[in-house]
């Protein structure tokens, strides 16, 4: 089974508007990876814990931010 570029999802912001979104999420969780994954059409963050980095992914960034929230109270 092959996965297609954003099966699903609707169109890709464009670049600069993922930039501004990625670099708004880091700067609200420092030490947070985040970023825009063209392959699979979601968000995601490296989020550091105590336990080890967990990685998270979210359709959008605002249930990106809810997802780095939960990581971070559980780790």
């Amino acid at each position: 089974m092959t996965a297609q570029r954003g099966a699903g999802r609707d169109d890709p912001p464009p670049p600069a508007a993922r930039a501004a979104t990625a670099r708004g999420l880091q700067e609200q969780f420092p030490g947070v990876r985040v970023w825009y994954g063209e392959a699979t059409g979601s968000w995601w963050a490296l989020v550091p814990l105590r336990a080890g980095p967990r990685l998270v992914e979210a359709p959008t960034p605002q249930i990106l931010r809810d997802a780095i929230m939960a990581a971070r109270s559980q780790g």
